[in-house]
């Protein structure tokens, strides 16, 4: 599915628009793919740098597939990129705490939610996979998942962590280099 752009477009196109003030007063909205079970695990998806785009809210679908309440927030407010330039232009203008604060909100909400079983993980892709982490360190979840995700953390920053972490690192990538993930794994 990931591989085809119209398939991508279609399951993106089965996902429900939910939204979201946060406590810092944001407005934010989400995608959210409900599984067939009436209680299930939640997983929080977290764009990388291209932002919300098909394939991941085809990503989202995929895990409800698999049984989980899913759930791809956007950190851009609606702006996807379809090249580098605009991609790393959207990045840079991440306010690190406005994104908190989304990622923090997002979380308390799915904790609550009726479809819900209390378990919540979170998961991303690049700059995703960094936001999954500082989201682990903002505000407890029960697992975080890195996809080559920017680790660059002590291992006082660390101490938060409550719940496993998977990462996952390409071992030519220049930017999330050996020496990021050896000084990570040595902070965990």
């Amino acid at each position: 599915m990931l591989a085809d752009p119209l398939l991508a477009q279609a399951a993106a196109a089965t996902l429900e628009t939910v939204s979201l003030r946060t406590s810092g007063g944001q407005d934010v909205s989400a995608s959210l793919a409900r599984p067939s079970a009436a209680k299930a695990p939640m997983i929080m998806l977290i764009h990388e740098w291209w932002g919300l785009n098909d394939q991941i809210k085809a990503v989202d679908r995929e895990f409800a597939n698999e049984g989980y309440l899913a759930f791809a927030i956007d950190l851009y407010g609606g702006k996807v990129a379809s090249v580098p330039d605009d991609a790393r232009s959207f990045m840079k203008q991440v306010d690190p705490e406005v994104a908190t604060d989304t990622v923090s909100s997002w979380v308390d909400w799915l904790r609550i939610h009726d479809r819900g079983n209390g378990n919540v993980a979170t998961i991303g892709w690049c700059f995703g996979g960094g936001w999954s982490l500082n989201t682990s360190l903002a505000v407890p979840v029960d697992a975080t998942i890195v996809y080559y995700g920017n680790v660059a953390k002590t291992a006082d920053q660390l101490k938060s962590l409550k719940g496993p972490v998977l990462g996952h690192f390409a071992a030519k990538d220049k930017w999330i280099n050996q020496k990021m993930i050896d000084g990570f794994e040595a902070g965990m």
